[in-house]
């Protein structure tokens, strides 16, 4: 089982790694969904801390349609985010006919490429989160989908997420988020099957060393 927490400090990553968090998501303004963290921030994380940190690639909170110009910032910060050493890059981008972004997800992960890519929950967003994972197998490049089946929770989102893992067929993880948690994450990789999940609390809470 691999535990990915997200974080929106440097002092939340210290803390997550050393309760036993096997993977980092570093974002910043985490009440906006999490936007891209600073350069200074993601090259003292990925220095210091041990485990891999994947790095939120978003340029603004809101949905998750982009401009030309708001792609090209996109790069610029996958550029920082590789020279910062991170792991890997996390993005998500629809259309406005509410589909997967096909042209703009594949010309990203490509420019991202060596870094695997995870593409986050903007999927949760489709009618057919199901579909959107098939679409998302036939770009390479991206190796996880952030989700939790279209719905606020894992535990409601359960049987999506579990036709989610079988549309993939072992191509893509299938990262299991919402509302995932130290106390809840046995039972939800039991009504899931999941093997990676991902919370902000998916190690205990991260405000202090004794919790």
């Amino acid at each position: 089982m691999i535990k990915e927490a997200c974080v929106e400090s440097f002092e939340e990553a210290i803390l997550a790694e050393k309760k036993g968090a096997d993977r980092i998501e570093l974002c910043a303004d985490l009440h906006l969904d999490g936007l891209t963290p600073s350069f200074e921030l993601m090259q003292k994380t990925c220095s210091t801390l041990k485990i891999p940190v994947m790095v939120m690639i978003r340029p603004r909170g809101g949905d998750f349609v982009y401009s030309e110009e708001e792609i090209s910032l996109m790069k610029t910060d996958i550029d920082k985010a590789k020279k910062a050493g991170v792991s890997g890059v996390v993005f998500g981008l629809l259309t406005n006919g509410n589909q997967i972004d096909i042209k703009n997800t594949r010309t990203l992960a490509e420019y991202a490429q060596p870094l695997p890519v995870t593409f986050h929950k903007a999927i949760d967003l489709l009618e057919n989160p199901v579909e959107g994972a098939k679409i998302l197998t036939g770009i390479p490049g991206i190796t996880r989908i952030l989700t939790s089946g279209g719905k606020t929770t894992a535990k409601e989102g359960a049987d999506v997420i579990r036709k989610m893992t079988e549309a993939v067929a072992g191509k893509i993880v299938v990262l299991i988020a919402g509302k995932v948690t130290r106390e809840n994450l046995n039972e939800i990789e039991k009504i899931t099957g999941g093997t990676e999940f991902h919370g902000k609390k998916i190690v205990g809470n991260l405000t202090s060393a004794a919790d």
